[in-house]
């Protein structure tokens, strides 16, 4: 099976909390799996220790999506193309952000929902971004995970 999977808060001595989830998540997967193919899908230059086994292929896709024009051109047009080109069976997206264009499976993982409780936690068009896109991202999911 060819799973890509969204990486882009695999940041090198940057990581938080979704970050650190993604890692300790992919880490045991991958070694756990090595019949399957990966597909580690970063926005920027990442470690090579990002690469956990023999069975991860990285790719770096533009732009660099930190802000919510760039998530969604980063989500709705660089992520179908690379999908599309490397044939994925299923996409795993760790940071609550999918699709609404890729025609994969998808795996989206909801962390919280602190966008709608504490929307002064973050930037407004952050918060909108959010509180517009995750019930889409929700509903196009054929699974989703949460964790908290």
């Amino acid at each position: 099976m060819k799973i890509a999977v969204n990486t882009r808060l695999l940041l090198k001595n940057k990581l938080e909390g979704i970050g650190w989830f993604t890692y300790e998540t992919l880490i045991r997967i991958v070694n756990q799996h090595p019949e399957h193919e990966f597909y580690f899908i970063f926005d920027r230059k990442y470690d090579e220790r990002f690469v956990f086994a023999s069975n991860v292929t990285p790719i770096v896709i533009g732009p660099q999506a930190r802000h919510p024009i760039l998530f969604y051109i980063w989500f709705e047009f660089s992520i179908p193309r690379v999908l599309k080109k490397i044939k994925a069976d299923l996409f795993i997206s760790p940071d609550a952000f999918g699709s609404l264009r890729a025609k994969t499976k998808t795996l989206t993982v909801l962390h919280d929902l602190n966008f709608e409780h504490f929307p002064n936690i973050m930037p407004p068009l952050v918060q909108k971004y959010y509180t517009y896109f995750t019930p889409k991202f929700a509903t196009k999911a054929d699974r989703i995970a949460t964790v908290s």
